[in-house]
């Protein structure tokens, strides 16, 4: 039994479309449906997933996805997250590859994959309004997340008989949490001799993947980095819409398209179900069907063969511009045939892959020396403030930093930038001495006892007598 989601927009029409196939294809599935997107939102849930929803999927353990609308009010949570997270689906797995020259693409040999981690980095949701003027998204990438994606991604590599993993971050900028992830990512590939490995600055490394994929194999990155390459990539390759994915956990699977729900097409007959059959491909192949999958995969790259394609492929060359309908009738009516020249498909039932034991890590011994405080209040003049500020931290800690949007204010003063209404101001402990919570709360009441607001603060400790805060 599976769990099905059947979406907004155009999901009900490719969705539909999709079990079209499995039926003819005999699948060994029994389908539960389920509410997510627009209904449950309007049912009052506003993670966007019904009750009933949750109960289907923990009992089914697999879930196939059609696209949800989420609304942009904060108070509305998007139900991919949201499942990612609470299920652990910790692998996002989306396959990007040419069917040149059916379908148009000007990188005839690519076929990259993209695992992206999925339950940490920005996407955690953490966002806050901290002042009139300031929003704040908070970026978390911990050891454990970073090391669980980075290890199956070379595993990936391995099974799948694949020749390099790549690696993007932007540690030269973000050197805690991109630099975590890229020093993980180095020490795991000395695991891993037998495959090459590379780190690319995210940048840059996306400018030689849009000009020259075929350089690359598997790319292994953090979740937004990895949610935004995907995308480009797959359009690459041809199309978005020819792109599905797999989200697995230890003990889940959700499997569902790259794009969204695009909800000006919807009813119109027009959308390209192949991502959401492809992304059936991959769960067939997860529920140990293999036989069915090749079935219909090799279906699937008949039909794409013989030209007959939905509008967001349909070019001079091809034979037959069809609607969601009847592509999927065309795929049904190729079941049990084989391309003559895109590469056929060959799968077989293999066990899932399974990691070993995390690393051993050393306890670190962590002090606390100081605290960073926010202060939200008019812009004013920064000497006026620092020698104020200067005047509370007497006699256990001192003033060190002032910043104003993160630009340095004193003690080197930077006139050009417009202040906002948040002040972050850095106070050390005199000596860099062990500190304990006790003087930062007394602090923080002198601060507010003075007339200034405070809203909040961020402690700042040191592991092994080195600083775990950028300086």
């Amino acid at each position: 039994m599976i769990s099905v989601a059947h979406g907004d927009g155009v999901g009900p029409e490719i969705t539909k479309a999709t079990l079209k196939i499995l039926k003819a294809a005999g699948a060994r599935i029994e389908v539960q449906p389920v509410i997510m997107g627009s209904q449950a939102y309007a049912a009052g849930y506003k993670s966007g997933i019904t009750p009933k929803a949750w109960d289907s999927i923990r009992r089914t353990r697999v879930l196939l996805k059609a696209p949800v609308s989420t609304p942009p009010d904060c108070r509305f949570r998007s139900p991919n997250v949201i499942i990612r997270k609470k299920l652990g689906l910790y692998a996002n797995i989306r396959p990007c590859v040419s069917y040149f020259p059916y379908v148009q693409t000007r990188h005839p040999a690519m076929n990259v994959v993209i695992i992206r981690e999925n339950e940490e980095d920005l996407y955690a949701g953490l966002e806050h309004r901290l002042s009139p003027d300031v929003t704040q998204c908070t970026r978390l990438i911990s050891h454990t997340g970073s090391e669980k994606i980075i290890r199956y991604a070379f595993e990936y590599a391995r099974t799948h008989f694949r020749q390099k993993v790549s690696c993007f971050t932007r540690d030269h900028i973000m050197k805690m949490t991109d630099g975590l992830f890229h020093q993980i990512f180095r020490k795991i590939a000395r695991e891993y001799p037998d495959l090459e490995n590379e780190h690319w600055v995210v940048d840059i490394g996306v400018a030689r993947l849009a000009e020259n994929p075929e350089q690359f194999d598997i790319i292994v990155a953090p979740n937004l980095y990895g949610d935004l390459l995907t995308d480009m990539t797959a359009q690459l390759a041809g199309s978005i819409g020819l792109a599905g994915s797999a989200n697995l956990g230890e003990d889940c699977a959700m499997f569902e398209t790259f794009h969204g729900s695009v909800p000006g097409k919807a009813g119109r007959d027009q959308a390209n179900p192949s991502g959401m059959i492809l992304a059936a491909v991959m769960m067939l192949r997860h529920l140990e069907q293999a036989d069915v999958a090749e079935w219909v995969h090799n279906a699937w790259l008949k039909t794409i063969e013989e030209g007959i394609h939905t509008y967001d492929i349909w070019h001079a060359g091809s034979k037959s511009r069809v609607g969601t309908a009847s592509f999927a009738q065309a795929v049904i009516d190729r079941l049990g045939q084989e391309p003559m020249h895109l590469k056929a498909v060959r799968y077989q039932n293999h066990s899932p892959i399974t990691l070993s034991p995390p690393m051993q890590r050393p306890v670190l011994h962590k002090d606390l020396v100081g605290v960073d405080i926010f202060l939200n209040g008019p812009s004013q003049e920064p000497d006026t403030l620092r020698k104020k500020l200067e005047a509370l931290a007497r006699p256990h800690s001192e003033l060190v930093l002032l910043s104003n949007r993160e630009t340095q204010i004193w003690p080197k003063p930077q006139s050009e930038i417009e202040y906002t209404d948040l002040w972050r101001c850095r106070f050390l402990s005199k000596n860099r001495r062990p500190i304990q919570h006790q003087e930062v709360i007394h602090l923080l009441d002198k601060i507010l006892n003075s007339g200034l607001n405070w809203i909040k603060t961020e402690h700042l400790y040191e592991f092994e007598g080195k600083p775990g805060y950028q300086l």
